[in-house]
This record gives C-alpha cells, structure tokens and sequence, in this order.
C-alpha cells in the first residue's frame, strides 16, 4: 500500500531531502543542471533516483526532481553571462578532463542541449543555448580550444 504524502514540513519533502543530501554538495548550478538532467530517461521523460524513491515513492521522487530540474534551470536563465560563465567555469573546474579537451568536445557534441527541462518554454531553450554558445566561444578563446571545422557551416 502506497502512502500518499502531502508534507508542508520542507525538512520532510522529497525536495527537501534532494536539496540537502545532494543538490547542496554540488557547487555550481551548471552542475546542478548536468546532475538533474542525468536522472531523466529520455524515452519516457520521467526522472529516475533510487534513493528519492525508495524513501518517497517514484511519483514524489519524480515531482521532486523535475520540479528541482526546472527551478535550477529558470535560475541559471536569470544569471547575467558574467555570472554564467564563473558558474560554468567552476563545473568545468570540477570535471577531470582538461578545459581545452572538453571545450573542443562540447562543440562537436552539444551534451550541454540535453540539459534544458523538456517543459521549457522555446524562448527559454532559444536563451539557454544562445548564451551557452557564447560562452562557450568565450572559453574556446580562454582556453585555446580550437573551433570545430563545420561551425561557420552550421549558422
């Protein structure tokens, strides 16, 4: 039998609970998107966390991540590019393969498009990868990363 949990106690929430044993521990909110996005089965659009689960039941767990997945994704957009590219930095900075590598990667792979909410808004999708490409030809140059041969073909 399922217990249908209807806490207003923020400390006993399934949120609350991914906030303060995870979401917490990551430092930057581009890592916050990368991690949250991770949990998303692409073939259902559902979000799977075992942990979350096992203590709140899927459905609560599933609330629980996307509704985080779609405020830390509404909260990067509200970050000016300068406060974009420091927090974006910082992940990278996380990340054990070398900026120039990953800079070259990202620009033939595009991963960081599957980090968008799959409910948000076109506009904001069209915001988050037009200031995520910027960003990333701002890093390019930083890090002296080389461009990708196809990018002038691709505008």
């Amino acid at each position: 039998m399922e217990t249908v949990r209807h806490s207003t106690t923020w400390d006993r929430s399934a949120s609350a609970s991914l906030w303060l044993r995870t979401l917490a521990q990551i430092p930057s909110l581009f890592g916050r998107l990368a991690y949250l996005s991770s949990l998303r089965d692409s073939n259902s659009d559902s979000y799977q966390h075992h942990g979350l689960a096992m203590v709140f039941g899927e459905a609560e767990a599933n609330q629980a991540l996307r509704e985080s997945h779609e405020k830390a994704f509404a909260e990067w957009l509200m970050y000016g590019l300068e406060q974009q590219k420091a927090d974006l930095d910082l992940y990278l900075s996380t990340l054990d393969t070398p900026k120039r590598l990953l800079l070259e990667s990202w620009q033939r792979l595009t991963p960081y498009q599957n980090l968008v909410p799959s409910r948000a808004e076109s506009a904001q999708r069209s915001l988050y990868l037009s200031d995520l490409e910027t960003l990333l030809r701002l890093l390019r140059n930083e890090y002296g990363a080389a461009p990708h041969p196809t990018a002038s073909r691709r505008r």
